[in-house]
């Protein structure tokens, strides 16, 4: 890990750990022949479940948000050389995408055995995926935080946390008071429990989803962080640490998420959220 130094955190250490959820999502849900999942035009998560499914020989269908335009940008043309088929919903259907009614239709078409993932991958396996990334921290630590979208990641983290440690989640999304909700849900599907180490700060979404502000690109170009869900997380546990609310001595660690070229590893064992937009695009 590497350490972030600002002069304002005072006796407050801020360590960053490079850890990419999208295979921890996935490892446990690689047992199914045929997956279909959802995503944005530029979705990390479509990209990720493609290249699983071309790595371990797994059909894969991608449902596309909005219509289709051609050509391909280079997310989804990157999912279709792995073999990953790519079909559309309009956005009137995509935001119905969780109903029994859509899933119907998308088990009719493409045949009841497949496997659907929902956006951004967070159902009860990935959970059991995230909760394995606490005990892979070597060094002492009070405090673990990550972003949040979905609550998948935040859900597990909580999951596997060591006693006496707490999680701080940072939404990057405006009006997520049902994230707590969800993450409790994900925890009940995946252990038939819930914790309450863990909390989810909604003060750091700079307008909403993929939004921004003269401040957080300012922060950005200092600390070279990735945009969307990275810098407003950091920006929170800098900001909060400057406030106080942080004891002296306190050491966080904070879940740098994203390496979408990190191999998908697959488990034997069986058991989003995706703006649409470019992750880096300025």
């Amino acid at each position: 890990m590497e350490e972030l130094l600002d002069p304002g955190l005072g006796q407050v250490r801020v360590f960053l750990t490079h850890d990419d959820n999208k295979p921890r999502k996935l490892k446990h849900n690689l047992d199914h022949p045929r997956l279909l999942t959802f995503g944005g035009a530029y979705s990390n998560h479509i990209r990720a479940v493609a290249e699983a499914g071309r790595r371990h020989g797994i059909e894969t269908i991608g449902v596309i948000r909005g219509e289709e335009h051609r050509p391909l940008n280079p997310a989804l043309a990157h999912a279709a050389a792995c073999g990953m088929t790519l079909t559309y919903l309009d956005r009137a259907s995509y935001r119905l995408k969780h109903t029994d009614e859509v899933q119907a239709r998308l088990r009719e078409r493409w045949g009841d055995d497949v496997m659907i993932l929902p956006e951004g991958g967070s159902n009860a396996a990935a959970v059991r995926g995230c909760a394995e990334l606490p005990a892979e921290i070597i060094e002492d630590y009070d405090v673990i935080c990550c972003p949040v979208g979905t609550g998948g990641t935040l859900a597990g983290i909580s999951a596997g946390l060591p006693e006496g440690r707490r999680a701080i989640g940072f939404a990057v999304l405006k009006g997520a008071g049902f994230l707590a909700g969800e993450v409790a849900r994900l925890q009940r599907e995946a252990y038939g429990r819930t914790w309450s180490n863990w909390e989810i700060n909604q003060d750091y979404h700079f307008g909403g989803y993929a939004k921004s502000t003269p401040d957080l690109e300012r922060f950005i170009a200092k600390y070279r962080v990735e945009r969307i869900y990275v810098a407003k997380m950091l920006y929170g546990i800098l900001d909060l640490a400057h406030q106080g609310a942080f004891d002296p001595g306190t050491r966080v660690v904070a879940v740098v998420t994203g390496q979408p070229s990190t191999p998908v590893e697959a488990c034997g064992a069986p058991t989003g959220f995706d703006s649409g937009e470019p992750r880096c695009r300025r």
